[in-house]
């Protein structure tokens, strides 16, 4: 019989990343995944022919090129350059077995065509997503959140950053309502518009995060792995032999054991693996899950770029709300062979979204429009799973399925609460410092 600290089911991004925090934090950590690869429900699937398969389609085409070339992402995601995810791949120190590639453009839907999110102040002044006058206001509104310092109540223009709303911010900088829906939605990255009615501070700080990862790129915010999102499971799984872990794949999990309503342990086969806690994906632990909702992802494989982004390899698209009429926002994601995640000439593009009525696919047609000629797409509808409790007292900590969002500041707020309560403290990276060989991983 092996003991560990914590087992975990599951090698899904989340579990990975919580695998390799405890890790290096000094835990015994035991990974397992029924799968015989990385990823779970959020595995890069290569070569091609794989992902026709788990799809029933027919091909693919030879025109496709080799499908050993392919590496595409059921659920991609990209990662804002200063964001959480960044943080904690470099408190981890995965980032040595990875490279990053800056995504060429950030766009917003408006009546009816996509336009660049501006991302210097030369765009900005060109930009035809606001009139002269909201220029100016944009500009002043964004010279007040990079000095504004939560500690420093001279940064706030007298306005309480915890009392105040962001609709009286908003206000407060005379800002039209275009210039609010591509603050709110693409820079924020918020939702829906609830935010307008909620204390400041959270936009404030959404916001600034998006400029300060603006400020390492030329191009756009965000950055995406070469060879895809699979690539960062397998770099915690290189890490974890290092801090003691151990990684079992194609391994089935029969029964995970309980005494006086706290886990103790999982059986596999003939094995027993004990341990002080669990840490599991949805799919691991049924009962202990509730749906909340539903999310539609179309992949699309294309030979061209994306209209109206200036023939950008690699772009983030948002569309608003209510430029479509909907409660929530439409998200397109598109990279390419520049990432090694296609043939030469191709392109990887998916759209996604937050169910909202019984005909999903007539859902993200705004979206798949944007996309056309579409050589093939394949689409898969999965249920939103949340925990039924916090885990604390039975040791059992389950994760979130991934949203609709196509970027992971969503899921890290997800990593940083599970930490916390697995923990009892708060996840912290300390002084990471990026020194020049980081810098040298994004292009």
């Amino acid at each position: 019989m092996q003991e560990y600290d914590i087992i975990v089911l599951g090698t899904g991004l989340k579990e990975c990343i919580l695998s390799g925090l405890l890790s290096v934090g000094g835990k015994k950590v035991l990974h397992i995944d029924r799968n015989p690869y990385y990823g779970g429900e959020s595995a890069s699937i290569s070569p091609l022919e794989e992902l026709y398969k788990k799809f029933q389609v027919s091909g693919p085409p030879k025109s496709f090129g080799l499908g050993k070339d392919w590496n595409v992402d059921l659920i991609p995601k990209f990662t804002l350059a200063n964001g959480l995810l960044v943080k904690m791949l470099l408190y981890t120190d995965v980032t040595r077995y990875l490279d990053f590639k800056a995504v060429e453009g950030s766009y917003v839907f408006r009546g009816g065509k996509v336009h660049k999110v501006p991302s210097t102040e030369a765009e900005a002044t060109a930009s035809d997503l606001m009139g002269m006058f909201d220029k100016r206001r944009f500009r002043k509104l964004l010279q007040f959140i990079h000095n504004f310092e939560e500690g420093n109540p001279r940064t706030y223009h007298e306005m309480d950053p915890r009392r105040t709303t962001m609709q009286e911010v908003f206000r407060h900088f005379d800002l039209g309502q275009d210039v609010i829906e591509f603050m709110g939605h693409t820079m924020a990255l918020h939702q829906t518009d609830d935010y307008l009615d909620q204390p400041c501070i959270n936009t404030i700080q959404r916001i600034k995060l998006y400029t300060d990862s603006l400020a390492r790129s030329n191009y756009s915010p965000y950055l995406y792995p070469v060879y895809g999102l699979g690539e960062i499971p397998q770099g915690f799984a290189r890490l974890s032999p290092g801090h003691g872990g151990t990684n079992i794949l194609n391994r089935q999990v029969d029964n995970i054991v309980m005494e006086n309503g706290k886990v103790v342990g999982i059986k596999s086969g003939k094995d027993m693996f004990r341990c002080k806690q669990l840490i599991c994906d949805p799919s691991y632990v049924p009962h202990r899950v509730k749906k909340v909702g539903r999310v539609i992802r179309v992949i699309c494989l294309l030979d061209h770029p994306i209209k109206n982004t200036h023939d950008a390899n690699s772009c983030h698209i948002i569309i608003p709300q209510a430029q479509v009429n909907r409660k929530s926002d439409i998200y397109i994601c598109m990279v390419s062979y520049t990432h090694n995640v296609a043939a030469d000439g191709k392109y990887v593009a998916v759209v996604s979204t937050t169910v909202e009525t019984s005909n999903p696919e007539k859902e993200v047609q705004p979206g798949l429009a944007l996309l056309e000629p579409i050589q093939q797409k394949f689409v898969s509808i999965s249920n939103l799973m949340t925990p039924k409790d916090d885990g604390r007292r039975s040791q059992i900590f389950v994760s979130r399925s991934y949203d609709a969002t196509t970027h992971f500041e969503t899921e890290c707020d997800d990593i940083k609460d599970m930490y916390y309560r697995i923990t009892g403290t708060e996840f912290t990276t300390g002084d990471i410092q990026r020194d020049q060989s980081d810098d040298e991983e994004v292009e």
